[in-house]
């Protein structure tokens, strides 16, 4: 079927593709005759391109800020072992002990995804808990959370 059609159009498939490869032959004659005769404005405007990345990666360079390290230097006193929750006030606050848990591990550095990997849970839930946390605390921050603990003897 493919070979009867083939020879049915057999002169009209010859002339596309000898217009398809006269098409292509000027192509290429164009494309030499822009390059010779154009060939100072290509290499100018790869320069401009070239140093135009170049001031942009040096601008990023030169206005990114500085970092500073600064020492701290604190007293640290040791974990009392027998430490006491004071249940009244967690009863108070209505603070769960997966709450507490979570609280605990914030207090010794962990982020939440360490704490979700520790309790085996989801990031979602650790935030969903550390949420509900700051809001029976009545803080904003992590590090307000822990000092508060610490002062109502939720946390060692």
């Amino acid at each position: 079927m493919i070979l009867n059609f083939i020879n049915k159009n057999r002169d009209t498939i010859l002339y596309g593709i000898s217009l398809a490869f006269l098409l292509f032959f000027l192509k290429w004659i164009e494309l030499r005759f822009i390059i010779i005769n154009h060939t100072l404005e290509i290499y100018v405007g790869l320069i401009a391109l070239l140093f135009t990345g170049l001031g942009i990666w040096l601008a990023l360079k030169l206005t990114k800020p500085k970092v500073e390290t600064q020492i701290v230097e604190k007293e640290i006193t040791a974990k009392n072992t027998d430490f006491i929750i004071n249940e009244e006030v967690m009863n108070e606050l209505g603070i769960s002990k997966r709450e507490l848990e979570v609280l605990q591990l914030m207090a010794d550095g962990l982020s939440n995804q360490e704490i979700a990997e520790r309790l085996f849970v989801s990031l979602n839930t650790i935030k969903t808990h550390s949420s509900k946390v700051f809001e029976k605390m009545d803080v904003k921050r992590r590090t307000q959370a822990v000092e508060k603990a610490k002062r109502l003897s939720l946390i060692a």
